[in-house]
């Protein structure tokens, strides 16, 4: 996520990173460095330029070249200006009404972008926040949106209100009029409207959207852009807000972002914010966008405190108290490992976890996550007996290869695992004992596990 920007930007750093002085030259090196690593990201022109010279303002002002550590000092302005661009302070949320009343949420696009599998993905993060959505299937032109829209909604347990009938079959308008209606004779204080896209934007779809918007009358219009397009992301978008007007973006696929150009234009470009992130495949993939903790991320400082809340989200408070205990004492056995194995991919990508850890992302790349590795290590242990898993001490050679037999793997992938698990609990020990906290001590676990 990001990786190509953030280390170019890091690397940039370089020139003011560690001096008890920085001059003018100083500045002008990094800030070149990070005017290049911002085209290199696809990030729009026009705001690399606003913001190459608001940060070359700011830093070369007479209170930074006189700083105790204007290093720091740089790294400072750089991050808030950074975290401007993005959007500045908290996420900026959604305009809901209260329970009472039915809000309406209009999900626009282009064909191809996630619309459908976001819409969804946005039902259920509001049903975890203890509304009640309904899901209309208005995306009328492509085959089968609307049964793939169903399917998602079983899955999450989300009812979607869908015309199968000829009267309506053909006009998204009556459909999207139909589903309002239901959603408020039954209650639902949420109404998330799948439309329909094209390959490109054309007028026969700006026209159904502005009839759309017009009959629904919606508290929030979300455009969802695809992140790996960059800078055309932000051009899709203030073409949409400037023909529809939108309250705000998601970026799909920002796991996969490395270069960083849609997130870091799309405030400037638009006016509008960027409100979610899809960062993987699953239904709970849709994050609120953190404009100070991406700029962070992007710097190579990591964001503990995204971890800290994924980590929360599985791993129950007692649970993490115990784990702690176990680890300080030596006492976590192979029972524990395989319950923190379940816990971590519940997590998500291995390596946006380590990205999250300051200068970890920097260490290790892709290729050092060996995700098969996950897989036969939890089956190793599913194959162990409860004792066993309890005293990995009584695991001899009949056991090893009995195991192996039970996981379909080897008698010597057994007893690697076994040392790996020797190795991590004097690692985890020492971790405790520098004071890691726990999601930091979950990451690391996770490297670990899948780790070459």
């Amino acid at each position: 996520m990001l990786d190509k920007l953030t280390q170019k930007v890091t690397d940039a750093l370089r020139f003011v990173s560690g001096k008890s002085a920085i001059t003018e030259k100083n500045i002008d090196d990094a800030v070149d460095a990070i005017k290049l690593a911002l085209l290199e990201a696809d990030v729009n022109l026009r705001v690399v330029r606003r913001f190459v010279n608001s940060t070359v303002e700011e830093a070369r002002g007479e209170k930074v070249l006189r700083s105790v550590d204007p290093g720091q000092q740089f790294v400072k302005i750089l991050h808030d200006k950074l975290a401007a661009f993005l959007g500045g302070g908290e996420p900026a949320g959604l305009r809901l009404k209260g329970p009472d009343t039915t809000s309406v949420i209009l999900m626009l696009g282009l064909q191809g972008s996630g619309k459908t599998t976001t819409a969804a993905k946005l039902a259920l993060r509001l049903k975890k926040e203890g509304r009640k959505p309904l899901l209309a299937a208005c995306d009328l032109v492509r085959p089968a949106a609307a049964e793939q829209l169903s399917v998602l909604g079983a899955k999450i347990g989300v009812p979607v209100y869908r015309a199968d009938g000829p009267e309506l079959g053909a006009d998204s308008l009556k459909v999207c009029r139909g589903a309002l209606d239901y959603a408020r004779k039954n209650l639902f204080d949420t109404l998330i409207v799948d439309t329909a896209g094209r390959l490109q934007i054309d007028e026969p779809m700006m026209e159904e959207l502005s009839r759309l918007k017009d009959a629904a009358r919606p508290d929030e219009l979300l455009l969802v852009a695809d992140a790996m397009t960059g800078q055309s992301a932000a051009d899709i978008a203030r073409t949409f807000n400037e023909r529809i007007g939108i309250t705000g973006v998601i970026l799909t696929k920002f796991d996969s972002d490395t270069r960083g150009g849609a997130a870091l234009s799309l405030k400037t470009v638009t006016g509008k914010p960027l409100k979610f992130t899809g960062t993987g495949e699953k239904p709970e993939d849709l994050e609120p966008f953190h404009p100070d903790r991406t700029a962070g991320r992007i710097l190579g400082m990591g964001d503990v405190v995204s971890l800290v809340e994924k980590a929360r989200e599985v791993i129950d408070q007692q649970e993490a108290l115990e784990l702690q205990k176990k680890m300080e004492k030596e006492s976590f056995t192979l029972e524990d490992w395989l319950s923190q194995i379940r816990a971590v991919k519940k997590m998500g990508s291995i390596k946006a976890m380590m990205d999250m850890i300051p200068g970890m992302a920097e260490r290790i790349s892709e290729d050092d996550i060996n995700k098969e590795d996950f897989t036969h290590q939890e089956a190793i242990l599913s194959s162990m007996t409860r004792k066993e898993r309890a005293n990995h001490l009584i695991i001899g050679p009949s056991r090893r290869s009995r195991i192996a037999r039970g996981s379909g793997t080897s008698a010597a992938e057994v007893a690697r695992l076994l040392k790996k698990f020797e190795k991590m609990r004097t690692m985890m020990k020492k971790m405790v004992k520098m004071g890691k906290n726990p999601a930091q001590a979950q990451a690391m676990m996770a490297r670990l596990h899948g780790g070459r």
